[in-house]
């Protein structure tokens, strides 16, 4: 997890909400007035009740952060680490679960399978709603794995109500298994879950309501924007099989070449899988796909790599088949972190907009009453209130603002995304500012034999950083002259 957030320390659009929510509340309280959800809502709302935990858990440190004089930037680390630790703690409460039902091997091979893999791993301390209920769903698979069937219900109507509606297919798949198995009947569900999930219900939408400042129900409203208007495929659709295809085998890497033998192996596992593909199967049907979508059920495949793992190791001297197979299992854990290394260095380029605003502060260090422009791109790769580190200056993420319009001018400093037809534009910023920094990001990778390491990760220029040569008075001077000229 701390690989992760030295490598990538910024976050992306869709973690903007609860990452900014986060920095509101530690830093302007109850002066909800300031908070940027109110002057950049999104689509949707999302629910302040995730980032009120890791904004609590990580207040301590705000003032141990001023007293040594770290800048802003430090705490959006800690509210990452914070984040990143409950899903630890979640997480190893769901393989003592699976050491308790399946034995010490199988949870020593889940653990080293799981931190083998990139996206498990590097989405523990993204601020997603995801992630967020993730924590959740790891408890519930730990409650549902050591019969605790009540608090099963009850974190579930917490996942579902709260953070992630889609949460309600796999849930729902495993309480199903349960009431075939006659470990859990209808009858409990209703008297477990019915209570909790009202208690979850008005207590979102108490505190959503208070700080959304009309009556909110967030996940209600992603449900019905995502599900019944199926709005979400603005943001692109993939084919339905695209989980099978291209997300598991990026989550799972090697290890999903030991999935299908468990099956063989141990009925137990296939109580876990069954629910896990079904959910995949399922959730399938909605044209708008992302990886994150699907990580709740990745931990619950990596039991059944897991366990295959574990049955080679333990018969690893009965034959030697079992040897040579035992050693491709030890093999996989490297070929994932050759993988992982590759992903890594990939994702670390994939935020140009936060490490060109920490050039802009390296750069203007000292400088004062800058006025600030950071455009969509910048805004949506890297770019948080966390990383506006000086209070004299003045930063400015307005979309409405078009860069053609004569008010970009106004800005002493622009963030703009680079395009490739960037040089034949006509926009007045190209004249009266100048670049002085180019950020550059991820284009592709290659394989080159005749460098080490043959795989080669290739860049290209994605923020340029302007700055403006002539005052502000002057400029606006000199273009109603020429626009008087014209006329």
């Amino acid at each position: 997890m701390l690989r992760d957030i030295l490598f990538c320390p910024y976050t992306k659009v869709e973690e903007s909400f609860n990452l900014q929510a986060v920095h509101d509340l530690l830093y302007h309280g109850s002066n909800i007035s300031q908070y940027d959800h109110l002057e950049f809502p999104g689509v949707v709302p999302r629910t302040f009740l995730g980032p009120l935990v890791i904004a609590g858990l990580s207040y301590p440190f705000l003032y141990m952060n001023m007293f040594f004089g770290f800048d802003k930037f430090m705490m959006q680390y800690i509210a990452r680490i914070v984040l990143g630790s409950l899903v630890i703690i979640a997480l190893q409460k769901f393989i003592d679960a699976v050491e308790k039902q399946f034995g010490v091997t199988v949870s020593v091979w889940l653990q080293l399978i799981t931190a083998s893999q990139f996206h498990f791993i590097y989405y523990m301390s993204r601020p997603l709603p995801n992630t967020f209920a993730l924590i959740l769903a790891l408890f519930s698979f730990h409650c549902w794995m050591t019969r605790k069937q009540r608090m099963f219900i009850v974190t579930s109507a917490a996942a579902v109500i709260v953070f992630r509606a889609e949460l309600s297919i796999l849930l729902g798949l495993i309480a199903l298994e349960e009431i075939i198995a006659g470990r859990l009947n209808i009858l409990q569900i209703f008297c477990w879950g019915i209570p909790a999930g009202l208690w979850m219900l008005g207590l979102t939408v108490t505190v959503d309501s208070f700080f959304w400042m009309r009556p909110v129900w967030p996940e209600g409203e992603v449900l019905w924007f995502n599900i019944f208007l199926n709005k979400s495929s603005e943001w692109g659709t993939s084919p339905w099989a695209w989980y099978f295809y291209s997300a598991l085998p990026r989550a799972l890497f090697f290890s999903t070449l030991f999935i299908p033998f468990a099956f063989l192996l141990d009925y137990r596992i296939r109580a876990l899988i069954y629910p896990a593909l079904g959910f995949i199967v399922l959730y399938s049907f909605l044209p708008h796909k992302e990886l994150r979508f699907i990580m709740y059920a990745i931990p619950l495949l990596n039991v059944a790599a897991a366990r295959t793992c574990a049955h080679l190791w333990n018969n690893r001297f009965k034959s030697i088949p079992y040897t040579l197979f035992v050693q491709f299992a030890g093999l996989h854990l490297m070929m994932n972190m050759c993988a992982t290394i590759l992903i890594l260095n990939i994702s670390s380029h994939n935020y140009p907009g936060g490490v060109a605003m920490a050039n802009l502060h390296e750069i203007e260090m000292g400088a004062k009453d800058l006025n600030i422009h950071i455009d969509v791109y910048s805004a949506q790769t890297g770019v948080s209130r966390f990383t506006e580190l000086n209070p004299n200056w003045r930063y400015n993420k307005s979309e409405a603002l078009s860069l053609q319009s004569i008010e970009i001018m106004q800005f002493t400093h622009l963030l703009v995304e680079w395009t490739d037809d960037m040089g034949n534009s006509e926009s007045l910023y190209l004249h009266t500012h100048s670049v002085i920094n180019i950020t550059h990001g991820y284009s592709h990778w290659g394989v080159d034999f005749s460098v080490f390491p043959p795989i080669q990760v290739f860049l290209k220029p994605k923020v340029l950083l302007f700055k403006r040569k002539i005052s502000y008075p002057s400029l606006i001077l000199n273009t109603n002259n020429a626009n008087s000229h014209k006329i």
